[in-house]
């Protein structure tokens, strides 16, 4: 399916993610955090059946979300967007599809973690309707050392609307 995001004049396509997209999250996902994944744990973990993946492209893959399915909950392990397509609704648009294919799956409970200090992540997951349900002290550590807190959220996912099986290729 490809749907343009606002602001941009040529179109994002979010598809499902498989293992051969391994170096592309592994390389966005080193540009966004402090301790990146390397290319073979991305491409472990896209081939374990529990995990759910999408990716956004345009000309490239721009964006990738991941989650973990353990019986009827499931946790979002990461989500990024390259920093020069920030801002323009990627981001909400990964999470959607996951939050549907996790429903599809019959998941009730998605949980995550994200840095306190991330305030665009934290309106992100509020805006989805994620709650905040607690906080893990010193949880991540910056790329000098430092520890910061993470924000814990949930969002339940039993109240959501099954819709028909998306179209993503």
């Amino acid at each position: 399916m490809r749907l343009p995001y606002f602001g941009r004049q040529r179109p994002v396509t979010l598809r499902t993610a498989n293992a051969s997209d391994a170096a592309d999250f592994s390389a966005i996902h080193a540009r966004s955090f402090a301790h990146p994944w390397s290319t073979l744990t991305v491409e472990q973990m896209l081939t374990e059946k529990n995990i759910i993946g999408h990716a956004a492209e345009e000309r490239a893959i721009v964006g990738f979300i991941l989650s973990r399915i353990a019986a009827v909950e499931a946790e979002i392990l990461s989500i990024a967007v390259t920093s020069a397509n920030r801002g323009a609704g990627i981001g909400r648009r990964l999470l959607d599809e996951n939050i549907a294919s996790l429903v599809r799956r019959n998941v009730k409970q998605l949980f995550l973690e994200v840095d306190e200090g991330n305030s665009a992540a934290i309106a992100l997951y509020e805006g989805a309707g994620f709650a905040r349900i607690g906080t893990r002290k010193g949880y991540y550590r910056t790329a000098d050392g430092q520890s910061r807190d993470a924000v814990t959220m949930r969002k339940d996912l039993s109240r959501e609307a099954v819709g028909p099986p998306s179209r993503l290729r």
